[in-house]
């Protein structure tokens, strides 16, 4: 049976458990998930005699507000975002609720959420426009009355101030809060979160925008929900990262290390070009320790199909590899559109390493901006295997860089032929040792080709790190006597 990418959170009765080594005993004998009292086990193990509220919280809701989910106009990024924070720090949310701005629907979804969850984020709403009712449509619920911060307000015309603007009376609406509650600072937006413990339950308002709501989450709500002994300060399993292989062989794979630790618990969850193995301690005493040997077990019959422990994509590891070799990258893209450079410009620091790359997505650009010889491409075309290697080496030439990576296909939903399909992309690697190229033929539309096409260049490249690292270091070595 497939196992849930994320799963799911079980509550044990505790009635006859009055101690932590007790609690330990009932916890390893009577569990019922893989991924059951990952929390209380950790501060067990740690000796801590604390045991976390989360092993006793049942459940936790997300309420996601604003019209422009249920229209189809913005993917629900905060469901992606919070879940995956919650479940790493030990508690996986029961439900996501998504509602409209009206002010008598949020009522009518808080209060079923507040009437059975321990705890309730909620997203979105907290503006200054006339469709920004969560605080007041909660405080409603709640009967409790909405107080005036002076420090919101300070910080707002702090804010103002520094681009020339006077804040208003509709502007000082967020500086509004439920009785009791207290106000997360915002960082970057006028919206302050509330934080609110109320009747054994906690209330956590974050604001819409993604750059206010996470930056905000990370520095001041989680750390108030581990404070109250919601969430683990680590992670509550050990993750690998795989990629090149699908689910299936990658379960067939570590499952004769499974068999020699029953009770492990193991889930995976698979993703474009990647599957990730969650192991934690499940229904018996592995420690932290025991589930880092476990995973290196993992990791040595993964073989170059391992990518790497923990969170890190696939532009990151290869960063990091080009970093620890001082080592600098080009990229020539041709129908990934700078798809490929983007993923390493997202990554803080990516400068030390990365040089740029040349969008080449005409005949004409190739020629002039990579050199690519017109002959070239008239006798092979601009997807090939010539052209690829072509276009990396002229990124090698153009930057002066150590490695290069190019792309260079048919992404569709025009194109191709007979010899090289729609979906057909072809890759050219450059490192101090060689020159090579790669084929792949994806099946999808447009957007999905050229996502799997970054993915497809960026593990090739991995791997091909991995495989010369020796040899590289030595010609480079050499290169760097003979310039001297």
């Amino acid at each position: 049976m497939r196992r849930p990418c994320v799963a799911a959170y079980y509550s044990h009765s505790l009635n006859s458990v009055n101690s932590a080594q007790n609690l330990h005993r009932h916890f390893a004998h009577t569990a019922t998930s893989n991924f059951t009292g990952i929390a209380v086990y950790y501060a067990l193990a740690a000796g801590s005699p604390r045991i976390p509220r989360s092993f006793f919280v049942k459940n936790v809701d997300i309420l996601t507000l604003g019209d422009e989910l249920l229209l189809g106009l913005r993917q629900n990024a905060h469901l992606y975002y919070l879940g995956g924070e919650f479940a790493r720090h030990g508690l996986p949310l029961r439900r996501n609720l998504v509602v409209r701005d009206a002010l008598d629907e949020i009522e009518n979804a808080f209060r079923e959420c507040w009437a059975t969850a321990d705890v309730v984020i909620t997203t979105g709403g907290l503006g200054p426009t006339s469709d920004d009712n969560t605080r007041e449509a909660i405080a409603k619920v709640l009967g409790t009355p909405l107080e005036f911060d002076p420090a919101a307000e300070v910080a707002i015309v702090e804010r103002f101030a520094r681009v020339g603007r006077r804040i208003t009376d509709r502007d000082r609406k967020q500086c509004y809060r439920p009785r009791g509650a207290q106000l997360l600072r915002n960082n970057f937006g006028t919206a302050p979160g509330i934080y609110l413990e109320k009747d054994g339950k906690i209330l956590v308002m974050l604001p819409g925008p993604a750059n206010e709501l996470r930056p905000m989450f990370e520095n001041e709500a989680r750390p108030l929900l581990q404070e109250a002994g919601l969430l683990q300060t680590g992670e509550a399993y050990l993750q690998l990262r795989t990629a090149g292989l699908p689910e299936i062989q990658v379960e067939r794979r570590i499952q004769p290390i499974v068999d020699k630790y029953p009770g492990l618990g193991v889930a995976f969850c698979a993703h474009q070009g990647q599957v990730d193995v969650r192991i934690a301690p499940g229904a018996r005493d592995f420690g932290p320790t025991q589930l880092k040997d476990i995973g290196q077990e993992m990791r040595a019959v993964l073989n170059e199909d391992f990518v790497c422990f923990g969170h890190a994509t696939l532009a990151e590891v290869v960063l990091d590899e080009l970093r620890a070799r001082d080592a600098t990258l080009a990229l020539a893209e041709s129908c990934t559109g700078g798809l490929l450079a983007n993923a390493f410009t997202d990554i803080p620091g990516a400068s030390k390493s990365f040089l740029g790359g040349v969008v080449s997505y005409t005949n004409d650009a190739k020629v002039q901006l990579l050199d690519v010889p017109e002959s070239l491409l008239d006798q092979h075309g601009a997807v090939s295997a010539e052209a690829a290697v072509a276009m990396v080496a002229g990124a090698v030439e153009r930057f002066g860089a150590d490695y290069a990576l190019s792309v260079t296909g048919f992404a569709g939903p025009d194109g191709g032929t007979v010899e090289a399909p729609v979906g057909t992309v072809y890759f050219g690697y450059s490192s101090p040792v060689g020159v090579w190229s790669h084929k792949m033929v994806f099946a999808g539309d447009r957007l999905t080709v050229k996502s799997r096409a970054v993915h497809a260049a960026l593990d090739w490249m991995r791997r091909k790190l991995l495989k010369y690292m020796v040899e590289d270091l030595l010609a480079a070595s050499t290169h760097a006597e003979t310039e001297g």
